[in-house]
């Protein structure tokens, strides 16, 4: 079966906004106040947990030790858990790309580098999770993103034909999980990152959603 695998934040839904909050209430508990913002650290955001306590900890001056990191990491993934769809949305034209994916006979499945219960969570939420045959998370598996058994195995899951596959992402990690795996990337440009998609050598750069479709068929039938 022809399938299409997407990745989570940046690509389906805009999650910068509670990822950061999450972030923000760690370093407001320690007294320091908001120290992230959304309209300059979406590219923090999206890098994930550390990645923004790194930051953080490095704008205040202080320096982001393992110890301090490991010790907050858990408070921030459980403000996270808390407030988890405060801002999040899904891009404009998913559902009806989706709905259209499905209506032609396309598996679709989610490959995600967020832990699997908060991506389960956040899809619930959505009211989106019933779209997808499958989703793995950051600990489904032994290994996660780039690790091409990351996606085959979601592929799997979903009962779908490696050969006939297709990974939509937004990021280097995505295009590189896709090279590992042998199979064609559509990098999203509108994601969380600040990075030039167009740069990485996709094999597509999408627009907007209601290209997906035909994109997709272009590259795997």
């Amino acid at each position: 079966m022809r399938t299409v695998i997407f990745d989570l934040d940046g690509t389906l839904a805009d999650t910068g906004g509670d990822l950061l909050a999450a972030a923000n209430a760690c370093f407001r508990a320690l007294g320091h106040g908001d120290v992230l913002c959304i309209e300059t650290d979406r590219g923090a955001a999206l890098r994930g947990g550390k990645s923004m306590l790194t930051l953080g900890f490095t704008r205040l001056g202080i320096a982001p030790e393992a110890g301090l990191l490991a010790a907050q990491y858990p408070l921030l993934l459980g403000h996270y858990a808390e407030k988890i769809n405060v801002h999040t949305r899904l891009y404009p034209g998913v559902e009806t790309a989706v709905r259209t994916l499905r209506g032609r006979g396309y598996a679709l499945g989610i490959c995600t580098n967020k832990p699997v219960a908060l991506a389960e969570t956040l899809m619930v939420s959505l009211g989106a999770r019933h779209w997808f045959a499958a989703l793995l998370g950051a600990d489904s598996l032994a290994v996660r993103k780039p690790d091409p058994a990351h996606f085959l195995e979601t592929v799997r899951l979903c009962g779908g034909d490696p050969a006939r596959s297709v990974l939509v992402g937004d990021t280097e990690t995505d295009h590189s999980t896709a090279r590992n795996a042998g199979v064609p990337s559509v990098l999203v440009e509108f994601g969380q990152g600040n990075t030039d998609v167009r740069a990485l050598g996709p094999d597509a750069v999408l627009r907007r959603y209601d290209d997906l479709p035909d994109v997709v068929a272009g590259l795997i039938g």
